[in-house]
């Protein structure tokens, strides 16, 4: 396993390279000059041409993206032209809010989807698969910032039970925090639960039709044997590999809901950046969340094999 580990981290490395240039293009292609924004009203030329030369904009494009490459191995990510803090730590305040909320979507998307698609599969053609397929259809379809409005005008305005925004550390309020977190979570559970579910109905459907799963009926286990123990099993794989790409989506940012429940996370720390043209931060976050989906890859990766008994005699 630490073998193959290693092989998969070293195909991950010209991935990073590639996606190291093209958020480092970011700068290039984006519309503004931030050397003007830090100037001031003033603009004067020699402020203008020292903070070029600060910046080593004067420099090929190639001799900047080596030496922008060079202090991000060495964790200097650069400064954000709006807080004047480094990038890396504006990062490290907003990561682990991200990763809050991805975590309760994905309990919130689990716990709704799977169950339903499990039954959906067994209970295939009947009146419960096509309530399951509606309700699924119906979550990929409503947005999120209107499923969003209608929780906190419910739930907070109407009900008063949770905050209808705001955000709390989870390490200074655990409560708080949590209650904070429920809804926005939520909001992104229920699209990924419909994803989920249809994903799982699939993947049961297929499973469950195979001659070893006949056999295991014949053998005569429980209906609820043959479906946790081999159907839902042999149909992880799949789900594995989309639960890993949604979990990286979400590290992202979920950027209507981090602003509709003003949610500090990367989705508002990016857009932030983007209007105030902080490409630093923008480069920092687009980098970062790119690590994140090659991480969560290399997670689905090693599951695959750690659930599939042949892909772990290949090895």
């Amino acid at each position: 396993m630490p073998v193959y580990i290693g092989k998969r981290l070293l195909v991950a490395i010209p991935t990073l390279l590639i996606i190291s240039i093209f958020v480092f293009s970011l700068q290039k292609l984006l519309p503004g000059d931030p050397i003007l924004t830090m100037a001031g009203e003033e603009r004067d030329p020699a402020v203008i041409e020292f903070l070029r030369e600060k910046y080593r904009l004067n420099d090929p494009v190639i001799v900047q993206y080596f030496y922008w490459l060079g202090g991000i191995l060495s964790g200097d990510f650069g400064i954000s032209l709006r807080t004047n803090q480094p990038v890396l730590e504006l990062i490290l305040q907003k990561l682990p809010v991200t990763i809050q909320l991805a975590t309760m979507a994905m309990f919130f998307a689990f716990l709704i989807g799977i169950p339903i698609g499990i039954l959906a599969a067994v209970k295939k053609n009947t009146t419960i698969d096509y309530v399951a397929n509606i309700v699924a259809l119906s979550g990929l379809s409503i947005p999120n910032f209107w499923l969003g409005i209608m929780l906190i005008l419910l739930i907070s305005v109407q009900l008063g039970w949770l905050p209808a925004s705001g955000y709390e550390s989870i390490f200074a309020d655990p409560v708080r925090s949590l209650q904070t977190m429920v809804m926005p979570a939520f909001v992104l559970g229920s699209a990924l639960a419909a994803t989920l579910m249809r994903h799982t109905r699939s993947a049961m459907v297929g499973v469950m039709s195979a001659d070893y799963i006949r056999t295991a009926r014949a053998k005569g286990l429980s209906p609820r044997e043959v479906v946790l123990s081999h159907s839902f099993r042999n149909a992880l794989l799949p789900v594995v590999t989309l639960s890993a790409l949604l979990f990286g989506e979400l590290l992202a940012g979920a950027v209507l809901t981090e602003q509709i429940f003003t949610i500090p996370g990367f989705g508002k720390l990016i857009v932030d950046a983007v209007f105030n043209r902080d490409y630093a931060v923008v480069q920092g976050v687009v980098l970062c969340t790119a690590v994140g989906f090659i991480l969560m890859n290399l997670i689905a990766d090693v599951l695959y094999v750690l659930l599939n008994p042949r892909l772990r005699a290949t090895l």
